[in-house]
């Protein structure tokens, strides 16, 4: 038989998991204002390999608007350059010889409205796997009960699901508030 401890610790991890998806999926969206985790997912060939750009130069923000990738060899800045351009990120680079800039264009209200909307959908999955969490662990406790575990004890715990249920779901609503405030900022 297993504990309901262990059932709610196990439905708590899954209910972590889905905020920190969130919040990854979330830091790539681009909201108008420089940031480098919108560069992540873009590798580069480095001598036969593909790496993260990150790990073949240094990425930088000076002001709000520009992202500076300052290679570490000089004789890739051509590789990076196309590897930017063909990630499909809607920056296009512009480089000097040493260093690349990514200029980020002010974000017009139209995609400001479906970028809200795209942050809204990928914070209603967030809140889904919660609610599967929550689910798995109450169908969990309650074969239990058909094993021997006590109904008060399930019926406690059951509870307690409840509310580490509504607990990360607060937290999913502050995440997906303070990501749509950042892009509806002018």
């Amino acid at each position: 038989m297993i504990e309901a401890k262990q059932i709610l610790q196990e439905a708590e991890e899954g209910m972590q998991a889905a905020v920190l998806f969130l919040d990854d999926a979330l830091a790539h969206i681009r909201a108008g204002k420089a940031s480098v985790r919108i560069l992540d997912a873009i590798r580069v060939d480095y001598y036969g390999t593909m790496s993260p750009l990150a790990n073949v130069a240094t990425l930088t923000t000076p002001d709000a608007r520009t992202i500076v990738i300052q290679p570490w060899e000089r004789k890739i800045i051509g590789d990076i350059e196309r590897a930017i351009i063909n990630s499909n990120i809607g920056l296009a680079p512009s480089n000097n010889g040493e260093t690349i800039r990514l200029i980020m264009p002010p974000l017009t209200e139209e995609r400001r409205q479906q970028l809200a909307k795209q942050c809204k959908a990928e914070a209603e999955n967030a809140k889904v796997s919660i609610r599967n969490a929550r689910r798995d662990a109450i169908e969990t406790l309650k074969k239990q009960v058909k094993d021997g575990m006590p109904e008060d004890v399930e019926k406690d715990a059951e509870a307690d699901a409840q509310k580490l249920h509504d607990k990360y779901v607060k937290q999913i609503d502050e995440v997906y508030a303070k990501k749509e405030k950042e892009i509806m900022t002018v």
